[in-house]
């Protein structure tokens, strides 16, 4: 790296990538700089996604159960709905606070934090604009993470009151009676079984037939049998034709489909997918171009067509999970600093927050079926278990799926309280390469929700004795 430069690396966006990547190369003792162009360092994941909507749904779930009602219940509804302020207090605390730490975690790593928006003007020159004026700055490493923003509604805008954005539903000033969620996907199904729980009537919309296609389809219809027993009205293979706002009081919706359908609504949560926030950037001055969704392409060490910028996160797409999108900016620095480091390991779990959680690891049963790979499942319910019967939850459930031959574990999918902490045990096992052996011969805590490994592997053994 050239000497000449004021920064060894900036990084473009605090999220998770920006983030890890900015304390990788401060390990290394490299001059770093973050440029965040939000007013709390964090992006997307702790400003609008990952963290307020996780602590939401946490409040959620609190609110239920003060009504005298389990959450992990969905034929009970509550009698008295909280109110927006009551739910979003909690939220505003945990975000506060997470800022402080990554603050911290910056300035103790000697990491020169810039409040404001950035663009290129060369290859390794950013001009970074804010409300006190305009720095510019040179790197002889660039890391653009910033993240994503969320695809605006078709013909009607979004105002904050009747039609949302994921990235605006945190800033309710009240809690509508009725909701409609245009698009099925991570997003919009985690807020729709929030909501819902809450006692709203919620109507979930999306072109697809299939919900969630990379999941386990047994967990998929689980999820969609438990968010329907809270009243949840799913409109799948229906399209948005338009939305028409209608005046109060109070202003509502009336959403025209095209099959000819109109749903009329208090709330409209449009969730349609992302799109790189790339547009402001002046790509074209660094030697770059984005696709037609906002996203860089990189190669496998994040590395874009221009050798000394790279990028991670979710701008460069899928996964685009928080937790890798951490690991993939870790791993970019050290790739820039010619660090030796082994690849992020193909076996990343997924966690789905909805209500109920929802997590897997390793491959599906379809995806198995279509590479022919002979497999046996093996199933544990919650009900079966003596800490669901304590939690009050017996509609979750664990699946193992393992190879007929070698008995090697292929996959975990879990639906169900905790899903999202219990995958992990399977995580490690898929990453060590083990499989039925272990679950048949290791002890698990009792009571505990992990006790459904050992029941799963003997339901899987007994079918394999057969």
């Amino acid at each position: 790296m050239m000497a000449t430069h004021e920064f060894d690396l900036v990084c473009i966006g605090s999220g998770p990538a920006g983030q890890r990547a900015a304390v990788q190369a401060a390990k290394l003792g490299k001059r770093v700089a973050v440029v965040e162009k939000r007013r709390i360092i964090g992006g997307v994941c702790l400003g609008t996604g990952t963290i307020p909507s996780k602590t939401f749904r946490e409040a959620v779930l609190s609110s239920v159960e003060h009504n005298h009602v389990s959450g992990r219940n969905p034929t009970q509804r509550i009698s008295v709905r909280p109110t927006a302020d009551q739910l979003l207090t909690l939220v505003e605390q945990v975000v506060r606070r997470e800022v402080e730490v990554l603050e911290d975690q910056l300035w103790r790593n000697d990491i020169e934090l810039m409040q404001g928006e950035a663009s290129f003007t060369d290859p390794h020159t950013l001009v970074v604009a804010s409300e006190a004026g305009a720095r510019t700055i040179t790197s002889a490493a660039i890391l653009i993470a910033v993240g994503t923003v969320p695809t605006p509604p078709p013909g009607v805008a979004v105002d904050g009151e009747v039609v949302l954005s994921s990235d605006d539903l945190l800033q309710l000033k009240r809690l509508p009676r009725t909701m409609v969620v245009v698009g099925a996907g991570v997003i919009g199904i985690e807020y729709a079984s929030m909501f819902a729980t809450l006692g709203l009537e919620v109507t979930l919309i999306d072109k697809r037939t299939r919900l969630l296609d990379f999941l386990d389809w047994e967990i998929v219809e689980e999820l969609m049998h438990q968010m329907r027993a809270r009243h949840v009205t799913f409109r799948l293979g229906e399209a948005v034709e338009r939305i028409e706002i209608m005046d109060g009081p109070p202003r509502h919706a009336a959403i025209l489909l095209e099959s000819g359908k109109r749903i009329v609504s208090d709330l409209v949560l449009f969730s349609v997918g992302r799109v790189g926030a790339t547009d402001r950037l002046n790509l074209p001055a660094a030697g770059l171009a984005a696709d037609e969704r906002g996203r860089l392409k990189v190669d496998r060490q994040f590395r874009t067509a221009v050798p000394h910028i790279f990028a991670a996160g979710d701008v460069i797409g899928y996964p685009s999970l928080a937790a890798t999108s951490a690991e993939q900016g870790r791993l970019a620095a050290c790739q820039m600093f010619n660090v030796q480091c082994n690849p992020m390991a193909d076996h990343f779990p997924i966690g789905i927050y909805a209500i109920p959680e929802v997590s897997m690891v390793g491959a599906p049963e379809h995806v198995l079926t279509e590479k022919k790979i002979p497999y046996e499942t093996g199933v544990a319910r919650y009900r079966e278990i003596a800490r669901g019967q304590i939690l009050g939850d017996e509609s979750g459930l664990v699946k193992l799926l393992f190879h007929r031959e070698d008995r090697r574990l292929l996959g975990v999918h879990a639906i169900g309280t905790g899903a999202t902490e219990l995958i992990h045990i399977g995580q490690a096992v898929l990453g060590l390469n083990g499989g039925l052996d272990y679950f048949l011969n290791t002890v698990f805590n009792y009571p505990t929700l992990a006790e459904c490994y050992k029941v799963a592997a003997l339901n899987a053994f007994n079918k394999l004795s057969m």
